[in-house]
């Protein structure tokens, strides 16, 4: 299945991306003295424990008897040497050694024609001249063109999770092709990602994602690396000790999140900042440049699912919880109890509107959307701002959504119900311009590029990602058409 899906921005990954380099055994030896090679679950029983112990001491067994076996059979032959060299004189007389060149006539073994030719270089030997060929083939699926679209998928298939960077190449007439450039594995089931440029190598900009898990940590990936083991960074987690009676004991990192962490947004003004959400209830802000939480905010009772920050106030940010809530904070008095708005049922997704400030719109699990207005906000929790529309979009949990990036009003919801739909939001009166069915089987994520805006990613359980061209809809194209040459990059 595929939880989570991110576009890389064109041009922010390097054109070749580096190999990682092994471990040395200095290093290796430091994971393993931490324990960062250990499973983070003991699934196993005691009596499997026994078992494997047991098992390992039958091997160990026959290990030692095969030893002795083979230092008998050396003795052994020692002492039959005499008959052993015997037997190789009689062999040796069967193959007529001596007169092993003296072949039949008539009969060449042996070419001697163009194969036994002398090339004085590999470009002149006819049967080596594709072999540069497949090289520069390779080099040319490795290298990343400005113009190809990046996408990173989180997905979990056969108890293997792992990230899979996907290049999107679109042609002029139409047609597209998608492939896994690379994957990366990771150590846990992933539920969220967020791509972030902030320079954490150096530099001016980066290239990374950000993973939120089944585990309390958040782990930063380096996208411009293949075959990386370990990330670049991790915020929070729990680290394993060993007690005196030798028992296992975890303990948390110095802020980190005690629960699986659900959300994740990166701040584009302030770009060492990210914000979390998690199931221990809390929402955090961290400080990527320096690898700690910054500020912990408790103003949900119940599991935090989503966190969003404001394009235009960066400093506003918005979080939904499983307490059918959602709240309004700022990143500077977050003291302050910040606004509430109450919705009919557990937040699944949200996102503010590109196009203005005070517009926001939150999917929920009965599969309703809501948009709001903060402008018509009330400080008193106890008074109830009514939403600017109800929209009841999907027969199971919406569990997704995504607004143009260019288009005003064209928002991409996904569901439970295995379907994508767009919608025209316009005067806050919702009309449905097309839906489809893509084949993902329940739509976990989707995502609308931003710079080719009508192109829309989506993932789900089936595990199988999908670019839905939008525009491709007769609806879409006449609605929203004169937008698309808005982001369009320059050639």
């Amino acid at each position: 299945m595929i939880s989570a899906i991110a576009w890389v921005p064109k041009g922010a990954s390097k054109p070749e991306p580096a190999v990682a380099e092994l471990p040395s055994k200095d290093e290796i030896e430091e994971m393993i003295k931490s324990g960062a090679l250990d499973r983070s679950e003991d699934n196993g029983s005691e009596e499997e424990d026994e078992d494997m112990d047991a098992e390992a001491g039958k091997q160990t067994g026959e290990v030692s008897q095969a030893l002795a076996v083979a230092d008998a059979l050396g003795k052994s032959s020692n002492n039959k040497s005499g008959t052993q060299l015997e037997d190789l004189t009689d062999g040796l007389k069967e193959l007529d050694m001596e007169h092993y060149d003296e072949e039949d006539d008539g009969i060449e073994l042996f070419s001697k024609g163009l194969g036994d030719l002398y090339y004085p270089s590999n470009d002149m030997d006819p049967y080596l001249k594709d072999e540069d060929d497949d090289d520069s083939e390779e080099i040319e699926d490795m290298t990343i063109r400005p113009m190809d679209a990046v996408i990173v998928c989180a997905r979990n298939e056969d108890d293997v999770s792992h990230l899979e960077v996907w290049i999107y190449e679109d042609s002029d007439e139409g047609d597209s092709n998608m492939y896994v450039h690379h994957d990366i594995i990771i150590s846990a089931f992933p539920l969220c990602t967020a791509w972030l440029d902030c320079p954490l190598k150096g530099g001016e900009k980066g290239n990374f994602i950000a993973v939120g898990s089944m585990e309390p940590s958040i782990e930063i990936w380096d996208l411009d690396i293949i075959d990386e083991v370990q990330p670049c960074l991790v915020l929070g987690g729990a680290v394993e000790k060993k007690t005196k009676k030798g028992k296992k004991k975890s303990k948390y990192m110095e802020g980190s999140h005690t629960g699986e962490v659900l959300g994740l947004a990166w701040n584009k003004e302030y770009r060492n900042i990210l914000a979390s959400a998690s199931a221990d209830k809390q929402v955090k802000i961290w400080d990527v440049a320096a690898g700690k939480c910054n500020i912990t905010m408790e103003h949900h009772e119940g599991k935090v699912q989503a966190v969003a920050w404001n394009h235009h106030v960066p400093q506003v940010l918005l979080t939904g919880s499983f307490d059918r809530s959602v709240v309004m904070k700022d990143g500077r008095v977050p003291s302050h109890s910040g606004f509430k708005w109450s919705v009919t049922a557990e937040v699944e997704c949200l996102a503010w509107d590109p196009h203005t400030e005070y517009s926001f719109v939150v999917s929920l699990e009965d599969g309703t959307i809501r948009g709001y207005d903060i402008r018509a906000a009330k400080s008193d929790p106890s008074s109830e701002s009514k939403p600017s529309f109800t929209l009841h979009a999907h027969d199971k949990a919406a569990c997704t959504l995504s607004y143009n990036p260019a288009a005003p009003n064209l928002l991409a919801t996904g569901s439970m119900d295995k379907t994508v739909k767009l919608w025209d939001l316009s005067n806050n009166q919702p009309s449905c311009v097309a839906s489809r069915n893509p084949k993902a089987g329940a739509v976990f994520s989707i995502s609308f590029s931003q710079d080719s805006p009508f192109l829309l990613a989506i993932g789900g359980s089936k595990g199988k990602l999908g670019v839905w061209d939008t525009l491709s809809e007769t609806a879409v194209s006449g609605k929203f058409g004169n937008y698309s040459q808005l982001n369009r990059p320059k050639t």
